[in-house]
């Protein structure tokens, strides 16, 4: 493995492209979080989800069901699966608890594409990529070109080879590669781009506005505890600012504005521990997530990324935590196989 491999980030793309191009609407005034869905969105209007706000969505409180099923509930048909997601019965009221789906996703893609009048992947990479100099980030499925540089995936049955260049989500690949839920492949360097203009925006894309309000708890008393999108790093506190977002791979972003920190993990254990659910990895006892480091060697991939202006406790300055306990020095980059 190559230290620019290329990795299906799975639902890294809720942050990648979801989360940042709601902000892109949010900062430009085109849309009103707590404004419900049904008074802007014809589409959605007269259908229970008008009921409910982009705040909803983003904090995971919308009340949609919480598995997407797509092929059983509404067939292959792209603009049919469409309808039934903007158009199905809400599994609670918006705003009684906070419940983890990946249909917040696909439904705020949806909302992007309706307001910008473009579909999500330009949205991405015109409005956040380029400008980032994120040039190796993009939907898929990828040429072969491209493909032949990914780590693979889970097999499939059908072609008898792992995946490589065709998303893993099978909610993405039902939905042609591009949807809010999965479908992105990056490398660390972009990654590592994207992170750092989190700590230290410029004009290029998002703003400090959206991060530092999206990098803060939105649902009150309600639990789990969430952000936009983001939530608290498990097994840290508020003093912390650790902020995290996690893919169904084996991949992993972390964020901390107050302590200038960032890192990135890319792997691709779900080549070996692949199952139905693409929800994302549940924290172990002690805490933290699950490590992609610990699970059958065969064709398992690593890439880690960690950069810091600080010190950490007992470690050199400058140092930060991965998510497998390592400690990386700023900017050093780690390459397994």
């Amino acid at each position: 493995m190559r230290l620019d491999t290329v990795f299906d980030v799975a639902s890294l793309t809720k942050i990648l492209a979801v989360w940042i191009t709601v902000g892109t609407l949010v900062e430009e005034g085109k849309l009103q979080l707590h404004a419900p869905l049904g008074t802007f969105w014809d589409e959605v209007a007269s259908h229970p989800l008008a009921e409910a706000t982009a705040h909803h969505l983003l904090t995971h409180t919308a009340g949609l069901p919480l598995r997407p099923n797509f092929k059983n509930l509404y067939g292959t048909d792209p603009q049919d699966i469409r309808d039934g997601v903007l158009h199905e019965a809400l599994h609670r009221r918006p705003g009684e608890a906070v419940e983890y789906t990946d249909r917040a996703a696909l439904v705020l893609g949806h909302l992007a594409e309706h307001l910008f009048d473009h579909p999500l992947d330009q949205l991405a990479t015109d409005r956040i990529w380029h400008p980032l100099g994120m040039t190796h980030t993009s939907f898929g499925p990828l040429p072969s070109a491209e493909a032949d540089r990914c780590a693979p995936t889970e097999y499939d049955e059908t072609t008898g080879t792992h995946l490589k260049g065709t998303a893993h989500d099978l909610s993405a690949r039902l939905l042609g590669g591009v949807c809010g839920i999965a479908g992105t492949f990056s490398v660390l360097d972009d990654l590592a781009l994207f992170l750092r203009h989190m700590l230290a925006p410029t004009r290029a894309a998002f703003g400090p506005t959206w991060i530092k309000d999206s990098l803060r708890i939105h649902t009150g008393e309600l639990s789990p505890a969430r952000g936009l999108f983001w939530h608290p790093a498990p097994g840290t506190g508020p003093a912390q600012d650790i902020w995290v977002h996690y893919g169904f791979t084996g991949t992993g972003m972390w964020v901390s504005r107050a302590q200038g920190r960032r890192a990135a993990l890319l792997t691709n254990s779900s080549a070996t521990t692949a199952t139905a659910s693409p929800s994302p990895a549940p924290a172990t006892p002690s805490g933290r997530p699950p490590s992609p480091w610990r699970t059958p060697r065969r064709r398992r991939w690593i890439n880690c990324w960690s950069a810091s202006s600080r010190a950490s406790p007992g470690h050199a300055p400058g140092s930060i935590r991965c998510a497998d306990g390592c400690w990386g020095r700023p900017g050093r980059r780690r390459s397994r196989r």
